[in-house]
Order: structure tokens, then sequence, then C-alpha cells
């Protein structure tokens, strides 16, 4: 289903992925060509024929595109060789990470990209492979086992694809009981528990670091809306605007609450704390707030074509104050967004925009995560993202970034032939 709402002003709109096979009169040699960036970033030529063969494997027709597949059906290819490329051979992961950077921002880099963060879930049986853990996985919308993967993508006029990765590892593995699967897994003896959003953060942070993807929104959904650290860290990005899907229980107020300063004595000492003034009105929950803004302030919109006809929400947007165990804090836009029914359903996003801002920026910005969700369901479905087989950590990140290159290269070939498509921006359900 393609979004339909024209770009207005000044706001791009992503193209659809539109090549095949039949575009192309030499694929091997075009992948060849790409595969010659990286030859650098592998110690010996054997390395450099597995990488290049494995990603054959990935982008072939084969059913199953995990590594023994992979290597029965793949000229020259080696079972046990591949696996232990794959699994523990060294890589230069930073410097394909930055060459790989260099050749996203040559293809879809502008001053207005979006930087979109997101979780992958991918189902496992069995208890051994790294991270793994009976957690909620979002590619069949339920808690099962699974791993979970936080990655970061990047979407422009140009086109979208999958910028980092980072494997979430729930804060059991890092106990006693689990030391011999650690060990097994050979999680490096430095890692360090870390949530979805502080993995994030570290992409982030290494995004802004090396300037080499230009960016100016960040995204992400109610995990990351949630979390205070993602937040300093996005407001920390000079010249960047987040939007970022809130929960419904965010409290904030219209109009900046009188507080004051009260005295108590605690432990024989007199001590203070701010607390508001008794006549001001408490912070009510932006669903609260939602419900009772009048039809007048709500501007409808048709967003996507879908099988039953075209689908349209009405938006509106507020400043408010946020608040945080019944004190003001910083002032921000709330955009909200409600389907067409009777008993609407409510989406809220938090946004530092300037006051200027317009609500079509912000109608804009609720659907470029589409872009993300994009990545992962043409990784999955064209390049086998979820059918890898490796247990260990490094297995894990070596099979990602291979998709994610993978995914890339297809993109390139779109953009070098000229690919010509219908293009929309989409305001995704």
């Amino acid at each position: 289903m393609l979004p339909l709402i024209r770009n207005e002003e000044y706001l791009f709109s992503i193209p659809k992925f539109n090549i095949t096979k039949d575009d192309l009169n030499d694929f091997t040699h075009e992948l060849k060509g790409f595969h010659e960036v990286f030859s650098d970033c592998f110690h010996r030529s054997e390395s450099r024929g597995h990488f290049f063969r494995y990603m054959i494997g990935q982008l072939s027709e084969i059913e199953r595109k995990s590594i023994e597949p992979i290597a029965l059906n793949v000229k020259d290819g080696n079972v046990r060789p591949m696996q232990r490329f794959i699994s523990d051979a060294e890589w230069d992961d930073d410097q394909i990470l930055n060459k790989y950077h260099s050749l996203v921002n040559e293809d879809l880099g502008t001053a207005n990209g979006v930087l979109i963060f997101d979780e992958a879930g991918f189902i496992k049986k069995g208890n051994d492979s790294i991270g793994v853990s009976r957690q909620y996985c979002g590619s069949i919308g339920k808690v099962d086992n699974c791993q979970v993967g936080v990655f970061s993508a990047y979407a422009s006029p140009f086109g979208y694809a999958l910028l980092d990765k980072r494997l979430f590892v729930p804060e059991k593995w890092f106990s006693n009981d689990y030391r011999s699967r650690r060990k097994k897994c050979k999680l490096p003896e430095n890692t360090e528990s870390k949530t979805k959003p502080q993995l994030a953060i570290e992409m982030l942070n290494n995004i802004v670091e090396k300037q080499i993807i230009p960016f100016k929104y960040v995204l992400g959904d109610t995990l990351y809306g949630s979390s205070a650290e993602f937040i300093d860290a996005a407001e920390s990005c000079v010249g960047v605007t987040y939007f970022v899907e809130a929960p419904s229980d965010t409290r904030c107020s219209l109009q900046r609450p009188i507080t004051r300063e009260k005295q108590f004595k605690y432990k024989g000492k007199i001590r203070s704390k701010t607390v508001l003034e008794k006549t001001d009105k408490k912070p009510i929950t932006v669903s609260t707030l939602a419900e009772n803004i009048n039809d007048y302030f709500w501007y409808r919109r048709k967003v996507s074509e879908g099988t039953k006809g075209p689908i349209e929400y009405e938006f509106t947007k507020r400043r408010v104050i946020l608040s945080d165990n019944g004190l003001p804090q910083k002032t921000v836009w709330l955009t909200i967004r409600r389907t067409i029914e009777d008993q609407p359903v409510y989406k809220y996003y938090l946004s530092n925009a300037p006051t200027s801002a317009r609500l079509s920026l912000f109608m804009w910005l609720s659907g470029m995560r589409w872009a993300i969700e994009q990545c992962f369901e043409e990784t999955r479905s064209e390049l086998g993202m979820d059918h890898y087989e490796v247990r260990k950590y490094t297995g894990w990140h070596h099979h990602m970034l291979t998709s994610m290159l993978a995914h890339f290269f297809l993109w390139h070939l779109k953009i070098r032939l000229g690919k010509k498509s219908t293009i929309y921006y989409s305001i995704a359900a």
C-alpha cells in the first residue's frame, strides 16, 4: 500500500524501491565493483572471497539464506570456512561502516535527512544464541523467545537505508547464571548492560562524531519518547529537531504553572522544595487533553489508499509544558493524531521544533518511520535478514552488516540507473 500525501512546502518525499533483475546486464560485475570498496577491510584474500560469496547468496533466489544453504549454492562456497568467516573471523567493522556511510552519503545524503531509530525482533529456538530471551518481538507483535536488535536508518528524497545496528542483550545475560553462555557466544568481556534507548544514543553519538551522514530530524517510537536520556542526546545535537512518539499518560500543562519554594523541617534541619501554587491547575495527561479539543481545531488529511478505500486521519498541535512529578519542565510541541471513527484511536508526538513550526511539518514527520519499516521488510523478504543461524555475538553483527550493505547496494543500482517511480511520502497507519 503506497502512501498518497504529496510533499508540501519545503518537505521532501521518499521514493519507492522498484528495481528488478531485468534492469541489469551484469549483476555480478556490479557487485564486484561494490565489494572493491571494502577490500582493504580484510587482511586475507580468502576473507574477501567469503564476503563476496555470502552477499551473492543473500541476493540470490535460494529459499533459505543462512550460511549452509548459501555455501552449498554459491560457486566456490565452502560451509565450514564460511561459518568461521561470519562467526569468528576478524573484520575491520569500524572501517567497513565508515566506508558504507560515505557511500550512503554519496547517494542519499541531504542536509534535511532523517535519522530513525527502531527495534527488530528475530524469533529463535533454544536458549544458546547471544541475547536470546522471552521478550517482546515486534515482527509478530507479542512476547516470544527471540533476539532483538536496535537499528538506525536514514531517509532522504533519494531513498532509505539502514545505517547501524546494536544487539540488545537483556540484563539477565550479565548474571553469574549466564557466564558459560556468554563465553560460548563470545560476548566481549567489556560489554555493559544497556537499555535499548542507550544503544540508540550510542549510534546517534557515533553518527554525530564522525560527521559523515548529514541530518536534521531524529525520530523514534514511544520507547525513545519515554527516555529522558534519548531526548537529552537528541537535544544536544545542534540544529536537530526530534519528533518522538509519547505514551498516553504523559502529563502536561497548556500554561506554565506558578511554583514557589516551600520550607519544611527534616531531622532538625530547615529544608526547601519546589511546589505548585494551590490555585494552579494540576497537569493533565495528553489523552485527556486530546479528548477535550474541539473538532474545529482538527485538520483532516488523506494519508493512503487502502484495500477498502482511502485512509484518513485528523491532526492538531499544541504548545505544552511537560510535567515531571507534578512540576513544570520544558516547553515542547505536542502533535496529536486520531482516527476518524466513533471511538477514535489517538497517537501522541513530542518535538523540540521551533515555535514557528507548522502542522504540515509534524504531519510529515509522523509518517517518516515508514522508511525503517520498509528497510526491515525488504531485508527480511529479499535478503534473508532473519534467516541467520549464528549464535555468537560477532556472527550476529556480521550478518546484520552484510544485510545492510546488500540492501543499500540495490538502492545504489536504482539511483545509478535513474529508475523512475511515483514519489510519495508516508504517513503510516
